[in-house]
């Protein structure tokens, strides 16, 4: 069943957001009454997409109407968010529960993650009232990673950095996909290089599934002004210069004049850094440069 959801004030207000700075508004100041949970009906049959199409269009859409548009054409159930507890998904989080969703989240944990991160992840089980399913790396796959080797052997080289990536990260979230057709994450388009041309959406042949950015125009100004006005919790390290914020011993803060990945995996001279989590035949998927962000 289609739902009539209406178009809200705030989502007419950001049409050319980009063009005119952060706006600092919160959901009741755009006057946008949000279906409580329990209100969408699913519809469980899986279309045929022309992705050229939809990307086109949603280019001008807000991130809401992205999401609205996955929750009417694929069963709930099926659909999973992917977070690292990051100040962008922790916000998608948010949307989400307040459109009326009670989204299935998963996170990967690598268990080298700072303890600010246990931190903020207690905190928005308890803020939202949501269950986050939590998936980790295989002992065995870890006992042969370390074997004959260091605890910290991913310093030495980057194939050694990325073998440890592939056991804590990307095996761990091939289960996590599993019975999955939509994969909702957060990624941004300015958040490095290797991500300025993010689809909205892109088919995944590696999981057999479709993945949808509905924040990948955000710009990382966008975001603070929206976690701000809405009370959203956040892991406290941005507090400390953390630009991007993953396992402990990968992740330091980020200096004056250096880039937003600059704080991932710092000794590798590379700037295209990436745990293999986003990668696709050994890309991330591209299409054309943002133009606005809209919630």
């Amino acid at each position: 069943m289609q739902q009539n959801y209406g178009q809200s004030s705030l989502e007419q207000a950001l049409v050319n957001v980009m063009l005119f700075g952060p706006l600092f508004v919160t959901r009741e100041m755009a006057g946008d009454k949000f279906p409580r949970r329990g209100t969408w009906e699913r519809n469980r049959t899986m279309p045929d997409l022309d992705l050229e199409k939809l990307n086109e269009e949603f280019e001008s859409k807000s991130a809401t109407d992205v999401l609205r548009w996955t929750y009417d054409n694929f069963d709930h159930d099926r659909i999973k968010l992917s977070t690292s507890f990051g100040a962008e998904g922790i916000a998608l989080i948010d949307i989400l529960v307040n459109m009326g969703i009670n989204p299935n989240i998963f996170t990967v944990d690598t268990g080298r993650l700072f303890q600010e991160t246990y931190d903020v992840w207690a905190e928005v089980v308890e803020k939202y009232d949501v269950k986050i399913v939590s998936h980790s790396p295989d002992p065995e796959e870890l006992r042969k990673l370390y074997e004959g080797g260091s605890p910290n052997l991913f310093y030495d080289s980057v194939e050694n950095r990325k073998r440890c990536c592939y056991v804590r990260k990307v095996l761990p979230l091939k289960s996590a996909l599993k019975d999955t057709d939509v994969w909702l994450s957060s990624l941004r388009r300015t958040q490095g290089d290797s991500r300025r041309d993010l689809p909205i959406i892109s088919p995944s042949s590696q999981y057999d599934l479709y993945k949808i950015y509905p924040m990948a125009n955000w710009l990382e100004q966008n975001v603070w002004t929206y976690i701000r006005a809405n009370s959203v919790p956040y892991d406290k390290l941005y507090d400390q210069g953390f630009k991007t914020i993953g396992c402990a011993p990968c992740t330091r803060p980020v200096r004056m004049g250096e880039s937003v990945r600059s704080g991932r995996w710092w000794w590798e001279e590379t700037e295209e850094k990436e745990c293999g989590i986003h990668i696709e035949d050994g890309v991330i998927m591209r299409t054309k440069p943002a133009k606005n962000y809209q919630i």
